[in-house]
């Protein structure tokens, strides 16, 4: 039984969320809780939160399911949209700011 769970529109770069993300695929549930709790990552605790949402869809999907036995079977963060912002700069230039988002898609699974 598979469940999925998705957090959109997440400031920050994508690239700094999926050095944790990696961290935790394949894990079991249990144990990735414990690895993102004492992550020192900013994105972690958004990561944490996704990742709460797919057990309780679990549960939902199926009452009966055991939360010991989930594991993180795919754990996947994608870029967002980015906003573009100007920042002045000497003789009349202007630096780019990009202000990154990402989306997160967090899916676990009781086979295997």
């Amino acid at each position: 039984m598979i469940a999925t769970a998705k957090t959109k529109y997440i400031r920050g770069s994508a690239q700094k969320s999926r050095l944790v993300v990696d961290q935790i695929r394949g894990c079991r549930v249990e144990e990735a809780f414990a690895i993102l709790k004492f992550s020192p990552k900013r994105s972690a605790h958004t990561i944490e939160e996704c990742l709460k949402s797919a057990v309780a869809n679990a549960q939902q999907k199926d009452s009966m399911v055991d939360v010991d036995d989930l594991r993180v079977s795919k754990a996947v963060i994608d870029g967002g949209p980015i906003m573009k912002r100007i920042r002045p700069a000497a003789m009349g230039r202007a630096f780019r700011i990009m202000k990154r988002f990402h989306h997160i898609t967090i899916e676990v699974s009781n086979e295997g």
